[in-house]
């Protein structure tokens, strides 16, 4: 479960080319809940947005998961980071 989260910033260039879309973000969330072995799993086809959407990611925060219910184990999880123009 996240606890805390971070926008990811738009690139000068991406806003100037109008460019959107969704990056995700596979990671592995430790015992503390932070995330560790990040790394891009679907592209938004810009370096620079997913370079931001890692930032962004790294500086997230979770609830760890549990091994039943008592013990917080490491767990892999995907990460959806939105990129739009509004």
């Amino acid at each position: 479960m996240l606890i805390k989260s971070v926008d990811a910033e738009y690139t000068d260039a991406a806003r100037r080319a109008k460019l959107r879309g969704t990056c995700v973000i596979s990671l592995i969330v430790d015992a503390e809940g932070n995330p560790q072995q990040l790394y891009v799993a679907q592209s938004t086809a810009d370096k620079g947005l997913d370079d931001n959407a890692i930032k962004a990611v790294k500086q997230y925060k979770f609830k760890p998961g549990m091994k039943d219910g008592k013990t917080p184990v490491a767990v892999r999880v995907n990460v959806e980071v939105n990129f739009w123009l509004y």
